[in-house]
């Protein structure tokens, strides 16, 4: 039983050990880029890039990183099923779409000038 508390401890300070990695690769390449301003453009960029990549490598080797890859795996399955419409379709959608906006549009400027007039003749009425 014990052996089994000390492996999840295990695991999640590996955890935790990546994510410090992580953060501190980034936090390396901004400081990197603003204290060495007088490092060529060209080297500065590659060693962020380095950088960048290590930190994506071992984001991917985390929890969450696996999670995330799965999701984004599941998401390019996912829409290799969808079924897209045509051309002809999306054009007489886009019509139907623009059609009842006017259509809309006008009918509330109608309501809209209909109420200013109802609410300016009351309010003129002096009783």
């Amino acid at each position: 039983m014990s052996t089994n508390n000390e492996a999840k401890v295990s695991l999640f300070s590996l955890e935790v050990t990546k994510w410090v990695v992580i953060l501190t690769s980034l936090l390396t390449a901004i400081l990197f880029n603003y204290y060495c301003k007088k490092i060529t453009l060209y080297l500065r960029m590659i060693a962020i890039i380095t950088l960048v990549i290590i930190s994506i490598c071992i984001l991917f080797s985390t929890k969450t990183g696996k999670n995330f890859s799965a999701f984004i795996r599941e998401s390019k399955a996912e829409i290799k099923k969808v079924t897209w419409p045509t051309y002809q379709e999306t054009f007489r959608i886009t019509l139907i779409v623009i059609a009842v906006t006017i259509l809309m549009s006008l009918i509330l400027w109608g309501l809209d000038n209909i109420l200013v007039r109802l609410v300016s003749f009351v309010t003129t009425l002096r009783l």
